[in-house]
């Protein structure tokens, strides 16, 4: 991890970023993100997330969502991911309502050089007769920033979770929810609109609806959006071939949080020839769904231009570097018995996560994890153990060429045990760590040297 500080010092600009080298789910490893918009801006992917704190006395609605500020934060390989520090704040945007803490889920948009940021929040009781959510925006010449906000919203939009789409013909649309999904033209500047807004049909009537997110692919208008079918939030979309539809409803990209997450909020992009989906789960926080955290997986079309069902995964996307930390409690697959994994600290969540071993021959499997071609000559694992124990590194399969045979010795202290490979294998592997002893062990890590 890098880390640069961005503040103002004696009339100067220190340079700000956070550089994390993860590749796997959660994407953001030190604090809460959510509602992630994913943009591809040159060879860099965006994110432009929510940023959920925990509302305290005085601070936000208890047990609510609680936002005050967005980051930014761009990959080059969906790996290495690097925050560029505070892009917007509520209290020093004129229209917002202070200490409003209703920075929800923003998008971002290029044209003609600029960068638009747009991003709902409560407008002040003074500027309008209307209460609740608005939209507004802030302008950048690069992704990143610095950015500068717009002394008013955008005239006749209210709702919430923005989104903007240019079409091929260079025509701008935005994209809003309040209880409907809302669609107008925009005019030139990005700032107005410059047609009626419509309510998008046909979509689900029962259930709300919210988070519209479009994108375009070989003709077809994909409106994605997460929609409450049942108790909680999955993510659905419909096709047109027109922007402002009429929809057809076609399908479910991602089902409901298998542990009761109430919210998903999506983003679609193609990078270097592979879709990606981008959404959000409360890994940091599993008993308070209000604090959350981004995602990726993989996405990919059937040949009729339908979206397959996308698996979440602790995994993700991004190749690993078999010289860095690998965390293998983000798996790709596990044992049905003897494998699980918790919390590092329950305390701090934050610190990540172990795997834990329980019973002989149980394993856990990391996929994509590059050797390169020069030759690797040791492993380093962290692991404690309750009595002497024994990991297997295999690749390609539980049964495959063990890579090395790591002894770990009784210690109720964390210990790093570095050990001679017995085999290298080049290139892109996929790798299985499994427990050959009857006892319990703990990893936190692995890296190759």
């Amino acid at each position: 991890m890098k880390i640069i500080n961005q503040h103002l010092k004696n009339g100067i600009l220190l340079i700000f970023a956070i550089s994390y080298s993860f590749g796997q789910n959660p994407l953001i490893r030190d604090q809460f993100s959510a509602d992630p918009s994913a943009r591809v801006f040159g060879d860099k992917v965006y994110v432009f997330p929510s940023h959920d704190i925990l509302a305290t006395e005085g601070k936000g609605r208890k047990d609510w969502f609680c936002m005050e500020d967005y980051h930014v934060f761009s990959s080059e390989n969906l790996t290495d991911w690097t925050d560029h520090g505070t892009i917007v704040e509520q209290n020093k945007v004129a229209w917002v309502k202070p200490d409003s803490y209703s920075m929800w889920a923003p998008d971002c948009i290029e044209k003609d050089g600029k960068y638009y940021f747009y991003f709902p929040s409560t407008i002040k009781d003074s500027l309008t007769n209307v209460r609740g959510f608005t939209i507004g925006v802030a302008i950048a010449d690069k992704p990143e920033g610095p950015y500068v906000t717009e002394p008013l919203p955008i005239p006749n939009v209210r709702g919430i979770d923005p989104n903007v789409f240019i079409d091929k013909d260079g025509q701008a649309y935005m994209y809003w929810s309040q209880g409907n999904i809302f669609g107008a033209k925009l005019k030139d500047n990005m700032l107005e609109l410059d047609s009626e807004v419509k309510t998008l049909g046909d979509l689900p009537t029962k259930g709300l609806k919210e988070g519209p997110y479009l994108f375009e692919r070989n003709g077809i208008y994909y409106l994605t959006y997460p929609h409450v079918e049942d108790k909680i939030e999955r993510l659905e979309y419909a096709i047109s071939d027109n922007p402002l539809g009429p929809f057809k409803v076609t399908g479910v990209i991602m089902d409901e949080s298998p542990t009761g997450c109430w919210t998903n909020h999506q983003s679609i992009i193609e990078f270097k020839n592979q879709w990606y989906l981008f959404y959000h789960h409360n890994d940091y926080s599993p008993n308070f769904d209000k604090a959350r955290s981004i995602r990726a997986d993989y996405l990919n079309f059937n040949a009729d231009g339908t979206i397959q069902k996308v698996i979440p995964t602790l995994r993700g996307v991004g190749v690993a570097n078999a010289t860095k930390q690998i965390e293998i409690d983000r798996y790709s697959a596990i044992s049905e018995q003897g494998a699980s994994i918790a919390f590092l600290d329950t305390l701090n969540t934050f610190k990540g996560w172990k795997t834990v071993f329980s019973q002989p021959n149980a394993w856990i499997q990391y996929d994509n994890v590059d050797f390169g071609k020069k030759r690797l000559k040791s492993i380093i694992v962290k692991a404690k153990s309750e009595t002497d124990a024994i990991l297997e590194i295999r690749s390609n399969s539980a049964n495959g060429p063990v890579i090395a045979e790591v002894k770990i010795p009784k210690s109720s202290d964390w210990t790093e045990i570095k050990v001679s490979l017995k085999k290298f294998e080049s290139n892109n592997q996929n790798l299985f760590t499994i427990s050959k002893t009857n006892t319990v062990v703990e990893t936190d890590w692995i890296k190759f040297e």
